[in-house]
């Protein structure tokens, strides 16, 4: 179905005096700017580049609304309620789809205006997760993991289809957004490659084949990652910042950090965080502010947070106890 479905679940109801006027396209940022309901959940102010994370609690019945394109691949999850959805480019036909919870949309970005209504079918509030991944991040990826030229590939345009491992990083990515942890961007980063190379072997119209690395890492690149990763902890270390350490496509580091520490890059620069902050604690009188900073978190609530979900007690009983 459906070039004409796009963007379930985000909406702009139209007034009675008409359709809005709104642009062709718009962007990935701006695009709340159309919508009547407001994001509950947003990584904006989070630093991620790649990947933009926004859940929607939408109205059960829209008679109409009227959306700017983008141009980033957009994904959406419904995580809650059922739906008649019908969409159509501007003036153009109806086209009508049975959404429930679970089930994705994916639209490859760009196009027109298009218009959507839909009516609840459910008890349950319609709510859905929408992820922006970036249209430049799709490119690279194209190039590097695949080395063909992004301009050649096109991704298909899906509604009401499902696919586990979208739904669980999907999930993923807005925990992390609730959690604000610091090693959040590089997660995000991480994850959002993951999702792109998902889409490249699962979701064109042609097929194509990713270039492999069978070793993992070696000694001394590894030394290379580790000494950057220390020396940088109290700044946010993106994927792409690692692997031009030892000269991979951030894909391909990923996958061969993995392969060689058994941990992905998030975990491992999330525990030398934690090595660092007890050392801190236990060896210097650096407030929990400043611990905070020296370690990359956001805040010390964050901090605490996270503190606690790893070794069950606040910073501050840590120190005291040791």
């Amino acid at each position: 179905m459906a070039q004409n479905l796009r963007d379930v679940g985000t909406a702009t109801i139209c007034r009675e005096s008409g359709m809005p006027t709104i642009p062709r396209s718009t962007s990935t940022r701006d695009f709340e700017r159309y919508t009547l309901t407001k994001p509950v959940l947003s990584s904006a102010g989070m630093g991620w580049r790649e990947v933009v994370v926004r859940e929607f609690h939408e109205p059960p019945r829209v008679d109409s609304v009227l959306l700017p394109a983008v141009s980033d691949i957009h994904l959406v999850l419904m995580t809650s309620g059922a739906m008649q959805f019908e969409c159509r480019e501007k003036d153009g036909s109806w086209e009508a789809v049975p959404i429930h919870e679970g089930d994705l949309f994916l639209t490859p970005g760009g196009g027109d205006a298009y218009e959507l209504r839909w009516r609840s079918l459910a008890r349950a509030p319609i709510e859905a997760l929408h992820l922006h991944l970036s249209r430049d991040l799709f490119a690279r990826s194209a190039e590097q993991v695949a080395d063909r030229d992004p301009a050649r590939l096109t991704l298909k345009e899906l509604s009401g289809f499902r696919d586990p491992l979208l739904t669980e990083m999907g999930l993923a990515l807005r925990q992390s957004v609730v959690q604000r942890t610091a090693s959040g961007v590089l997660y995000a980063e991480t994850a959002a490659h993951m999702l792109v190379v998902h889409l490249l072997t699962h979701y064109l119209t042609t097929d194509i084949r990713l270039k492999e690395y069978t070793s993992g890492l070696s000694r001394r690149q590894m030394a290379r990652v580790t000494e950057y990763v220390v020396a940088h902890l109290a700044e946010p270390l993106s994927l792409e910042r690692l692997a031009q350490q030892v000269g991979y496509s951030a894909y391909h580091f990923a996958q061969l950090f993995r392969a060689t520490t058994g941990a992905t890059p998030h975990q491992f620069v999330l525990s030398k965080r934690f090595e660092r902050a007890k050392h801190l604690l236990t060896q210097t009188k650096l407030s929990l502010s400043q611990v905070t900073f020296e370690v990359g978190f956001q805040s010390q609530s964050h901090f605490t947070h996270a503190f606690v979900s790893h070794f069950g007690v606040t910073p501050r009983q840590y120190r005291q106890q040791s």
